[in-house]
């Protein structure tokens, strides 16, 4: 198994056609790029007991964000000792053990949801599955590139596109298996037709003499059921949110594909090149553009690794925040504006056009990037990103005064043409990478640089949680501040003085404060990204300083011909 494994037996032959690598590095990234579709999960992680509604004991949304994260950083851990070990041992092991990674990530979280231990679900999704993300994302870069040294661009885009993709398949079959395995818990009536308590913050009904935990859901917060409901009172504790089932599923469906495109992976001989292509003279390269190679070592020594580290990092970290959260931020900047609009479906289909578009961005812009060079493709990125998410808190505002559909239409173009953007950074940049440092150990290079990765998957949760949980709480003070204590009590059972601990136990939120605000109050539920924007924006600006600076390599760093 071994030989079978390693690096020699895989040499193509000399006829081989190199368009059949593609389909192998693309099955594999489709199966790992699901990544992208973590906010499908958000609803039915929060709802674990509740189901229809978070209860007291369900998970928060920022812990299972976070899970996403601890994924991203792991991918770059993983990715930056693999790129060296994928030099030594080729593609095809390097795809084996991602596969089981992926695949028995997802089985080890399956688990820790029906036993609802986060720690597990944290191991199996995030750390484990992680390293089968970053194992699985570099095995086929270098491998495309070395197939096509005549298009870079282009191979790192057919090499990443998959990843782009990923949600786009792994949305419809993860909301189609969380339906099927779906339950509603057990309905008790109306809010008017059940007794109700209150205790440390949470709501109890009595039922044979003892008391048991409830959810309640009102008119806004029916639309986002995973299946339809009626408003008012569900026993906790007495459905399935379907998403435990769904993890195991997907688990041995991930494993199986990715094997057998593991199995697939083809290399060139040593010293091969595609037939009729003569490698460009010095005149006929770009500035940025070396005939040299440099070590991977080595090229942790110069100043452009870390320029290049800089405008992946803020990049990525402008981008991946918006993903983890994608389902959960359309919701609630455009729900209660837009309910007849934008639903549960909508969400869904919104998060699987983002991967489309994710998808495309990384073909096209990788493979523009050979034409305008990709410096410069970075410098559209980066200005065209500054101004469309500097526009983004201007949508939202319009739309809480103006409940108008152009709105939605503009966020949508606007979120749309950021995503081509963030997945076409993730394709260009190991073309980038061959540019600067040569072609011979862009795999490696690729590997330690995907470290940035992990940082934004770090940097960008922790931004939209923060931020968001700031605006979340000063607008249910600001809420609180204008409502009768007197229908403060009457809704919740407890006084504005226990505000924080309601607060706490998912009692309060700010759909239910609307319902008893005073008329004509403006809903804030659309301003809470605003500020998170504004920070992306900003980190947009510093990594284009980076890539504007961007120099050739010191010769002195070069490897000897």
């Amino acid at each position: 198994m071994a030989g079978f494994l390693s690096k020699e037996h895989i040499i193509a032959a000399p006829d081989y056609n190199r368009w059949r690598v593609p389909l192998a590095s693309i099955a594999i990234h489709l199966c790992i790029g699901s990544v992208y579709a973590w906010s499908i999960y958000n609803p039915s992680l929060t709802r674990v007991y509740g189901v229809v509604a978070s209860s007291g004991d369900d998970w928060s949304l920022s812990e299972v964000v976070w899970v996403f994260t601890v994924a991203i950083v792991f991918l770059g851990l993983a990715a930056a000792f693999a790129g060296k070990w994928l030099e030594s041992v080729g593609p095809r092991k390097v795809g084996v053990v991602a596969a089981c990674c992926w695949g028995g990530g997802y089985l080890v979280g399956g688990v820790g949801i029906m036993t609802h231990q986060l720690w597990l679900l944290y191991l199996g999704y995030g750390v484990i599955g992680g390293c089968g993300l970053g194992l699985g994302y570099v095995s086929p870069v270098s491998t495309l590139i070395r197939w096509f040294p005549d298009r870079r661009g282009m191979a790192a885009g057919m090499a990443i596109m998959g990843f782009g993709g990923g949600a786009m398949i792994g949305t419809p079959l993860k909301e189609f298996f969380i339906r099927l395995f779906y339950r509603a818990p057990e309905y008790l009536g109306t809010v008017d037709q059940v007794s109700l308590v209150t205790e440390a913050g949470r709501r109890f009904v009595e039922i044979s003499g003892a008391l048991q935990e409830v959810v309640i859901i009102g008119a806004a917060e029916v639309r986002n059921l995973t299946m339809p409901g009626a408003e008012g009172v569900y026993l906790v504790n007495t459905g399935a949110a379907g998403v435990a089932e769904t993890f195991l599923i997907l688990g041995v469906i991930y494993l199986i594909v990715m094997l057998f495109a593991a199995f697939s992976y083809r290399i060139p001989a040593e010293n091969w090149k595609p037939q009729g292509w003569v490698e460009p003279s010095d005149e006929k390269r770009g500035a940025l553009v070396s005939a040299k190679n440099v070590d991977i070592d080595q090229a942790l020594k110069t100043p452009q690794f870390y320029q290049l580290w800089i405008v992946l990092c803020l990049n990525v970290t402008a981008g991946i925040g918006v993903l983890g959260v994608a389902r959960t931020m359309i919701t609630e900047i455009f729900g209660s504006s837009l309910p007849q609009i934008v639903d549960t479906s909508f969400a869904a289909t919104y998060v699987v056009m983002i991967s489309a578009f994710n998808m495309v961005g990384r073909f096209i812009w990788a493979s523009a990037s050979d034409y305008v060079g990709r410096r410069n493709t970075y410098w559209i990125f980066f200005v065209l990103g500054i101004v469309l998410y500097l526009s983004i808190p201007f949508a939202a505002a319009q739309v809480s005064v103006n409940p108008s559909v152009v709105w939605l239409v503009y966020f949508y173009a606007a979120t749309m043409i950021i995503f081509t953007m963030y997945g076409g950074g993730f394709a260009t940049i190991p073309a980038y990478l061959a540019d600067i440092f040569g072609a011979k150990y862009v795999g490696g290079i690729h590997g330690r640089l995907l470290t940035a990765w992990s940082t934004a998957g770090v940097l960008g949760p922790l931004a939209i949680t923060s931020l968001r949980e700031s605006s979340v709480n000063s607008a249910i003070n600001d809420l609180v501040s204008i409502i009768d204590p007197v229908a403060f009590q009457t809704q919740f059972g407890a006084g504005v003085d226990q505000l924080e601990l309601l607060v706490a136990q998912n009692s309060v939120t700010l759909s239910r404060l609307m319902e008893i605000a005073p008329a004509g109050t403006t809903d804030p539920t659309s301003s809470i990204y605003n500020s998170t924007m504004i920070l992306m924006a900003m980190l947009l600006g510093i990594a284009l300083l980076a890539n504007a600076l961007m120099r050739p390599v010191d010769p002195k760093h070069h490897l000897p011909d």
